[in-house]
């Protein structure tokens, strides 16, 4: 067995962290040049936080995304909650949470006779996960739903946060909705996608009240293996009408196999 020494190089001057780094993003063995981090490690850390920033700050291309999400023919209702600008979402959570006065009047026109999911896409605080990953996960979830859903347009919302999809889901008349929002970005994972679904949205429900899926990217959760966990969960808070800590997510027992792009292989 070969020496290793205290900034993790073998005696034959080989990385001892090569083999482990290949199976985390994280930051690991990162060595040092005396006193600091090697020179490529403070950049790649530079970078990372640029990436971080940039995701929290680059606007959503609303119309790419609705064009994307036609294409697969999901229409698509573009709104925004009651922060008027990015500087001002940040500082301000609550304005986040609620529907702009005139698109809450707007989904009111187009309530109808309700619906029984109501899908929400907002920006939150990743534009990049929402660009990369929503549309490919709607494509994944579609065939997975009950075919006799009646299912509400898709509402994109910018300056969202999680429980603007509460108001969207009582203006549609929803019976759940379920939110598709990006992340807070960390510093290796800058476009991670969260889902949200609350049974009988409303102004004022809590987060216990909602089930939440974390983490979707294909370096964490793939789209397939997260629309088969949400349409299962789905099925479930139907089942028992409601969902949060009363809803259990058992789905992993029903998870099929994944094909290597991380959809769901029934064999």
């Amino acid at each position: 067995m070969q020496d290793e020494d205290k900034d993790g190089a073998l005696s034959d001057g080989k990385d001892a962290w090569a083999l482990w780094r290949g199976f985390t993003s994280a930051r690991i063995g990162l060595g040092r040049v005396g006193n600091a981090v090697p020179t490529a490690e403070a950049l790649g850390f530079g970078l990372a936080h640029a990436l971080a920033r940039d995701a929290i700050h680059t606007p959503l291309d609303v119309a790419a995304l609705a064009s994307e999400l036609n294409a697969q023919d999901w229409p698509a209702l573009p709104v925004k909650s009651r922060a008027p600008d990015r500087e001002t979402y940040l500082r301000r959570p609550d304005l986040g949470r609620r529907l702009d006065a005139d698109d809450r009047v707007r989904l009111d026109g187009v309530r109808g006779d309700g619906c029984d999911l109501a899908v929400v896409i907002g920006d939150g605080l990743s534009s990049a996960a929402v660009a990369r990953h929503a549309a490919p996960l709607l494509a994944a979830l579609h065939p997975l739903l009950p075919e006799d859903w009646c299912i509400a347009p898709v509402v994109i919302a910018t300056q969202a946060r999680v429980a603007l999809a509460d108001e969207v889901g009582e203006a549609l008349g929803a019976r759940m909705v379920t939110m598709l929002i990006g992340e807070r970005p960390g510093l290796s994972s800058p476009d991670s996608l969260g889902i949200y679904l609350t049974w009988e949205p409303r102004v004022g429900r809590s987060d216990a009240e909602r089930n939440c899926i974390s983490n979707v990217r294909p370096e964490g959760q793939p789209c397939g293996a997260a629309a088969f966990r949400l349409a299962w969960l789905m099925r479930r808070a139907v089942a028992l009408r409601q969902t949060g800590i009363a809803l259990k997510d058992e789905s992993d027992s029903a998870l099929p196999l994944l094909a290597p792009d991380g959809t769901p292989r029934l064999e």
